[in-house]
């Protein structure tokens, strides 16, 4: 026999869902927004179909009967399987965007910019990754990325490229209390240890720069994050990567101390995995990247 003809009105399943977690016919019918006339209604006729109450009706109150417990128990699982079951289902209809950078590129780049897409795609899920570690494109779990560094990549394809200059920033405040002048001993420099050499050390910035200065920092991080916020505290000098302090330069809170400038070597990629299955949500992602990288 088809279930159609074996199941009940599904609205009245669902007003004797909600009397039975609600405890109160009035409750249901706000939660329901029909009128409590309308909920007596619904379960009045389920009485009936059943040939058996399914609440006893006390003073001010109600009391299910175990056949109505029962009965209710079944319907709130389905109901929530079903719930389960549509929310899925709407968001695989929507565009899900996975984007990899480094930490730094996402905190002090990508993050500030990434309203503007989302708003101009409401419809995108949007997911970072931000790791200081290669990130694997073979797996499929990103779908754009910035990488930093020299192309050819053999995992990826590059969309776009914009190189960078480096320069000395510290705060105002510390500004102000070594003066003007150029780089020299009596500063305090800020350093970032990573394996990752592309990331410039004081020494290498010395070196390239054609300066006879050997420094020892007296504050050391593994994360740029970290060196930026103690550059921007006033505790010492930074190797500012432009592209990445920018936003800190624009506000004031950090400013460029006078040592010249150097143009990096390797440069940010906007890179798409070679495997990877083309996506409208990537191909717009890959395309504001592009335009803000220039931008």
């Amino acid at each position: 026999m088809h279930f159609r003809r074996r199941i009940p009105s599904l609205t009245a399943l669902v007003t004797l869902e909600a009397v039975l977690r609600k405890k109160s016919f009035t409750t249901a019918a706000t939660e329901l927004g029909v009128t409590q006339a309308a909920v007596s209604r619904q379960i009045a006729l389920l009485e009936e179909e059943f040939g058996q109450p399914l609440f006893v009706r006390k003073h001010r109150a109600i009391e299910p009967t175990a056949a109505c417990i029962n009965l209710g128990a079944t319907l709130a699982k389905s109901f929530a399987d079903i719930a389960e079951s549509v929310e899925a289902l709407q968001s695989r209809s929507q565009d899900v965007l996975t984007i990899g950078a480094t930490v730094a590129f996402s905190s002090f780049w990508l993050l500030p910019r990434l309203a503007e897409f989302r708003r101009a795609n409401p419809g995108i899920l949007v997911r970072v990754i931000s790791q200081d570690s290669p990130i694997a494109l073979d797996d499929g779990e990103v779908d754009v990325a910035v990488r930093y560094g020299l192309p050819p990549f053999s995992d990826s394809t590059v969309i776009a490229s914009h190189g960078d200059v480096i320069c000395p920033v510290c705060s105002p405040d510390y500004l102000r209390r070594r003066g003007d002048g150029a780089l020299g001993s009596a500063d305090e420099f800020i350093e970032t240890d990573v394996l990752d050499r592309s990331w410039y050390s004081w020494a290498q910035w010395f070196s390239l720069t054609g300066a006879n200065l050997e420094v020892k920092p007296s504050l050391r991080f593994n994360h740029y994050t970290e060196t930026i916020a103690a550059a921007r505290a006033g505790q010492g000098i930074a190797l500012g990567w432009r592209m990445l302090v920018g936003t800190f330069l624009e506000d004031g809170t950090l400013v460029q101390v006078d040592g010249g400038e150097l143009a990096a070597e390797d440069r940010y990629n906007v890179i798409v995995p070679v495997k990877a299955k083309r996506s409208n949500a990537r191909d717009l992602a890959a395309a504001w990247l592009t335009a803000s990288l220039h931008g």
